[in-house]
C-alpha cells in the first residue's frame, strides 16, 4: 500500500463529523482498498447514528490484534481538505488526527493477508469521535462478544518518541438556568438566568481551578481538569434572559469518579439551575510493565534507534471501551502538531516509522504467541 498517497486521498474526503454523505463517500473509497487486499468488510449502520467500519482478514470478533481509530475531523477551511507536502511535513485537516494514522491500521491488515500471519486482525474505524462516539458506542452494545488480545491505539498523536500509559475520562456535562424574562431596566421584576449561571460557574471554579497558557503551568498535569465548551443566554440586550445553558467538559484522573463529580456539581448549583451528565468514558490506564507493552516499547526502541518514555495524556480515545473488555491497549502513534488548528501537520517520517513498527510487532506475535 502506498501510505503516502492513500494518507492524501483520505485527507480530500470532507469528513466533518455529521457530514453523512461525505463520510458514507470515504467508506466507499475504503471499501474498495479493503477488497484490494482481500480483506473483509463491515459497515454497522442505524437509525441516524454515524457509520462504524470494520475491516478483518476474517469472520471471526474474538481478534488477537485490532487497531482502533476514526475518520472524522473537527471543521475547517476548504484548502485545508488539499494536503501537501513541505520540508518532510504533511499538511491538512486529520493529517495528525488522525487518518495517516488509520492507513498505518490498513497498511497492517494488508501485511497480515499478504504475509499469511497466523493472526486474527481487524481495524475498527468510527465516525464521530470528535463528538463523542455515540456510534461506537451503539456497535459496541449490539456487539458484546467482540473483543481483542491487544488494540493499537494510533489516536493519540504527538511524539513518536512516546507511548502513553494512561488517558483521562472525558464527562460531558449540561447545564441549564432557568429564569424570568423582564424589561433589562427593571432587573428587580425578572430573574436573569444568565446570572444564575455565572454564579454555579463560578462554584465549579472554586473546586476546579482556572488554567491558561497565560498563566504558570502546574508541576503536576496529572489533575482533574473543566472547561466552559460553550454558553448561551439571552435574545436582546434589553430583556432579561429567561433562559441560559452552557457544556462543560471534564477530565477526569483515574483517581476521580463519576459519582465523586456529580457531588461537586451538586454543591455549586443554586436554584434555578440543574445540570445533565451527557456523556461519560472511563479513563485508560495500562500497566507499564505488562509483558506485551514492555516488547513493545523494546523493539520500537530498537528500530528508532532511541529511547521512549511513557507519558500520560488528558485527551480521550475510542480504546476506552476495549480498556473495559479487558483488552491490551498500546497507545502509540507519529509525531506531528497543530491538531485541531489551522496548521495541522504530521512529520511524515514518523508515518513510515510507526507502520514499520507496526509489522515487526505483528511479526513477532505471529511468531511467539500469546
Amino acid at each position: 500500500m502506498d501510505l503516502q498517497k492513500t494518507t492524501m486521498e483520505l485527507i480530500k474526503f470532507r469528513t466533518e463529523t455529521g457530514n453523512t454523505a461525505e463520510i458514507e463517500r470515504c467508506f466507499k473509497y475504503l471499501s474498495k482498498l479493503a477488497e484490494n487486499i482481500n480483506a473483509r468488510t463491515e459497515i454497522y449502520r442505524k437509525d441516524a447514528l454515524a457509520p462504524v467500519m470494520l475491516l478483518s482478514n476474517g469472520e471471526k470478533r474474538d481478534f488477537d490484534v485490532l487497531v482502533v481509530g476514526h475518520i472524522d475531523v473537527v471543521p475547517a477551511a476548504d484548502n485545508m481538505f488539499i494536503p501537501y507536502l513541505k520540508e518532510g511535513k504533511m499538511f491538512g485537516r486529520g493529517t495528525l488526527d488522525m487518518k495517516s494514522f488509520a492507513v498505518v491500521g490498513l497498511n497492517s491488515l494488508e501485511y497480515v493477508i499478504k504475509e499469511k500471519l497466523p493472526l486474527k486482525f481487524g481495524v475498527l474505524l468510527s465516525s464521530d469521535e470528535e463528538k463523542g462516539s455515540f456510534g461506537l458506542e451503539a456497535f459496541l452494545a449490539e456487539n458484546p462478544d467482540l473483543k481483542s488480545k491487544v488494540v493499537f491505539d494510533v489516536d493519540v498523536a504527538g511524539d513518536i518518541g512516546k507511548i502513553v500509559a494512561r488517558c483521562k475520562s472525558p464527562v460531558f456535562v449540561k447545564l441549564e438556568s432557568e429564569g424570568k424574562e423582564a424589561h433589562g431596566s427593571t432587573p428587580w421584576e425578572g430573574v436573569d438566568a444568565n446570572e444564575q449561571l455565572l454564579q454555579v460557574w463560578q462554584n465549579i471554579r472554586s473546586l476546579y481551578p482556572y488554567y491558561s497558557k497565560k498563566m504558570p503551568r502546574p508541576a503536576d498535569t496529572w489533575i482533574d481538569t473543566v472547561h466552559f465548551a460553550k454558553i448561551e443566554g439571552g435574545e436582546v440586550a434589553n430583556v432579561i434572559s429567561n433562559h441560559a445553558e452552557a457544556l462543560l467538559d471534564f477530565r477526569l484522573t483515574e483517581k476521580s469518579t463519576l459519582s465523586g463529580l456529580e457531588e461537586n456539581l451538586k454543591k455549586a448549583m443554586v436554584d434555578g439551575v440543574s445540570y445533565r451528565i451527557v456523556s461519560s468514558g472511563r479513563p485508560v490506564v495500562m500497566d507499564e510493565n505488562n509483558t506485551f507493552i514492555r516488547a513493545y516499547k523494546h523493539l520500537a526502541e530498537q528500530y528508532l534507534k532511541r529511547t521512549l518514555s511513557f507519558e500520560y495524556i488528558g485527551g480521550a480515545t475510542d480504546s476506552r471501551a476495549f480498556a473495559e473488555r479487558g483488552s491490551i491497549v498500546i497507545m502509540h502513534s507519529g509525531s506531528g502538531d497543530g491538531m485541531h488548528a489551522s496548521g495541522e501537520y504530521v512529520d511524515w517520517q514518523s508515518v513510515e516509522q510507526l507502520a514499520e513498527i507496526e509489522k515487526l510487532f505483528l511479526r513477532q506475535l505471529a511468531e511467539k504467541g500469546f
